[in-house]
């Protein structure tokens, strides 16, 4: 009746995990990024800079997931590895949970926001969702990172 579809190859256990861990660090960019222009147009005045800095964290919310979804040669020659780069990017953002739940937990410092990619949640009751945002995007990170991968030896079925 027609043509068939073209047969997809298999994804192994180790890819689905990368491909789970890009999804969710999509999400976890386009919620920071979501945040941070808030705060830009609702909190502080809007300026010449940071506009430059929500193109520079919307490039960064749609580059690294599509860095993490499959492996790049040109990238992981030449820059990092896919492994490595999921590493960093598991610590940076386990790292900025645990201060985002810092400031829920004891607010803001007196009236000091902070400097280059700070985009605070002005209450509590935004600094929560948050910080598990973040901390379930280091979870899946952490999680693709640190997998263990099987020999070649053990996929061949060898001792």
């Amino acid at each position: 009746m027609g043509r068939s579809l073209p047969a997809v190859g298999s994804v192994t256990a180790g890819e689905s995990r990368f491909r789970q861990a890009a999804w969710t660090y999509l999400g976890y960019g386009i919620v920071y990024w979501f945040t941070a222009l808030y705060l830009q147009l609702a909190v502080f005045p809007v300026r010449g800079a940071p506009l430059f800095w929500f193109g520079a964290g919307a490039l960064i919310a749609v580059g690294v997931p599509w860095l993490l979804y499959r492996p790049r040669r040109w990238f992981e020659r030449w820059v990092l590895s896919r492994r490595d780069l999921t590493r960093i990017l598991a610590v940076l953002v386990a790292v900025r949970a645990v201060y985002v739940a810092r400031l829920a937990l004891v607010g803001a410092e007196s009236m000091r926001m902070p400097g280059f990619g700070g985009g605070v949640p002005p209450s509590p009751a935004g600094a929560w969702p948050m910080a598990l945002v973040a901390a379930v995007t280091a979870a899946m990170l952490a999680r693709a990172a640190w997998m263990c991968e099987p020999s070649a030896a053990a996929a061949r079925g060898e001792r």
